[in-house]
């Protein structure tokens, strides 16, 4: 059976540089200006330190209704019992994903490419992810992928994320090009406001879905 749920609006990750209680606050914080999904992501190699923080933003995030996305980690995701997780290119097997996952939520970024999103949609993904659609100074380097993959990649019937570079400034037009949620990391972690600027994302949305 596949989720029944996707990501929908603000779609944040979490930052690289917090962790601990620093990072739960800041959390604590977007919870209260609502999201559609949290995801965590973490590179390092400290397993111990990722299941504890994994573990308690996944009760942090079902306490508030919101989805609790593991990124890259799809052990850790069952571990503690995330409603997914979400894959890149080199980040395993998409249809060992499935299986594993059986009706949790499987992600996939798809960069520029409207070939690998058909790929990732047979396999099994429930949700795509593009970009990075404008500059991003979380991976500078990212490839970028235009608006217009949002409608060419329609077809495939699967919500789409935006990724990279997204603002408040900005986001308005990449919702307005198809995409059911934005993934945002600095402009909402380290807003003034961070519950506010969760607001305004979600505002965003209301508007698009209200016109």
């Amino acid at each position: 059976m596949r989720a029944s749920r996707a990501p929908r609006g603000l779609y944040a990750i979490t930052p690289a540089s917090l962790s601990g209680d620093a990072l739960f606050a800041r959390v604590a914080c977007a919870l209260e200006g609502g999201l559609g999904a949290l995801q965590y992501r973490d590179k390092s190699n400290d397993s111990a330190r990722r299941l504890s923080e994994a573990a308690a933003l996944a009760r942090m995030c079902r306490a508030a209704g919101t989805l609790f996305i593991v990124n890259d980690d799809v052990e850790l995701a069952l571990a503690v019992d995330a409603d997914g997780a979400h894959l890149g290119s080199g980040d395993g097997d998409l249809p060992a994903a499935r299986a594993r996952l059986g009706p949790k939520l499987l992600g996939a970024s798809c960069y520029d490419s409207l070939a690998l999103a058909g790929r990732a949609v047979a396999a099994g993904a429930d949700y795509i992810a593009f970009g990075s659609v404008y500059a991003s100074p979380t991976k500078p380097a990212a490839v970028r992928a235009s608006l217009g993959l949002f409608a060419e990649a329609r077809p495939l019937g699967v919500p789409m994320a935006a990724i990279g570079g997204i603002t408040i400034d900005n986001a308005e037009q990449v919702i307005a090009a198809g995409a059911e949620s934005v993934a945002v990391i600095t402009d909402l972690f380290e807003a003034p406001d961070i519950a506010a600027q969760a607001r305004r994302y979600g505002a965003l949305f209301a508007a698009a879905d209200h016109p």
